[in-house]
């Protein structure tokens, strides 16, 4: 039987697959930061507060000086947001805050309610400020959507990689964000997670390989699979040869090699072993019923998920400031410690 199931374009937001609820894969080449750290260009002719045209390369989403995603609640599910080039600055309801990027990955279990903001600074006055990452949503059974709210960083100089080679040398380098690779152990996701539970076998990982590479993942029977193959030119996979920027979703319970085309490639893959249970989203809340998703607005709505703290919807940290997080009880921890 062929491993692959089913083949998609990817559009600007990804397919994905119980136990995950959403990805997508932000790219902006941003020009030069003003003095608000928002570009030092025109917006006229954008839709501010919804621009995601993509004009001139790169959108400002619901930012309106700023580009980025200003306070809005949360509730149910994960955020997973890996920043590959640029910079984030979160900031949330429990007065907890960070500025991270560069490889570095957020995990935030928004649990029983969270209001948070991610703004992406323009730290750089003098020239471009390319920003790209992934944002996925990760889905929370039942028994832990009302989980406190909690956020881990994962500091890119943390995460583990490991290279692999093929019979001819060519090497494929994956970021294993979640579930275990031979020579990598991955850092632990936040207690509450589906990611946490054992059996669950969630699977985040991503990779560059070098041209016409070859690579093979094992069996992963009972999981849900699928490689995102973002960039690159073509990757072969059973004899069949797909384009880039293709969704794959492959059978889990063999073997699946896929050999890379004539340029660099990069892939994400998410895997996981479905929750199963029924999905109930309106917008930015998941739960199991239309009757868990009304109290939720009724919640929101009374108690603001603990209110708002700071002084802006979308605030920024000044330009100077190195990556950072401080958590709720006031613990700030940095990538140098």
């Amino acid at each position: 039987m062929s491993p692959i199931l089913s083949v998609k374009p990817l559009g600007f937001q990804w397919e994905t697959l119980d136990p995950f609820l959403f990805c997508v894969h932000h790219d902006d080449a941003y020009p030069a930061g003003n003095a608000q750290l928002g570009p030092a260009a025109s917006l006229a002719g954008r839709n501010l507060g919804q621009d995601f045209e993509g004009k001139d390369g790169w959108r400002m989403y619901h930012g309106d000086a700023v580009p980025g995603f200003p306070q809005h609640p949360h509730r149910g599910f994960e955020t997973v947001t890996i920043v590959r080039e640029g910079r984030i600055d979160h900031s949330d309801s429990l007065g907890a805050t960070a500025r991270f990027g560069g490889g570095d990955v957020q995990w935030l279990t928004a649990g029983k309610g969270i209001v948070h903001c991610e703004m992406f600074p323009l730290l750089n006055a003098g020239g471009p400020n390319p920003a790209e990452l992934f944002q996925i949503w990760l889905n929370l059974p039942s028994r832990n959507k009302m989980a406190d709210p909690h956020f881990t960083m994962f500091w890119h100089e943390q995460i583990p990689t490991v290279t692999t080679l093929d019979d001819a040398g060519g090497s494929t380098q994956i970021t294993v964000i979640a579930g275990a690779i031979p020579g990598a152990t991955p850092l632990s996701p936040p207690p509450a997670s589906w990611a946490a539970q054992p059996g669950s076998d969630v699977v985040i990982w991503s990779a560059r390989m070098a041209a016409n590479a070859r690579h093979t993942l094992p069996p992963a029977p009972g999981t849900n699979r699928m490689l995102y193959f973002f960039a690159g030119k073509s990757v072969t996979i059973d004899g069949r040869t797909y384009p880039a920027r293709v969704g794959i979703r492959l059978a889990p319970d063999q073997p699946v090699t896929f050999e890379n085309g004539d340029e660099p490639a990069e892939w994400l893959l998410l895997q996981g072993r479905p929750i199963g249970e029924p999905v109930v989203a309106h917008g930015p809340f998941v739960m199991n019923t239309a009757d868990e998703i009304r109290a939720t607005f009724a919640d929101y709505q009374r108690t603001r998920f603990g209110g708002w703290p700071w002084p802006s919807n979308e605030p920024v940290h000044p330009r100077d400031k190195g990556r950072f997080a401080r958590h709720p009880d006031g613990k700030v921890e940095s990538p140098t410690g």
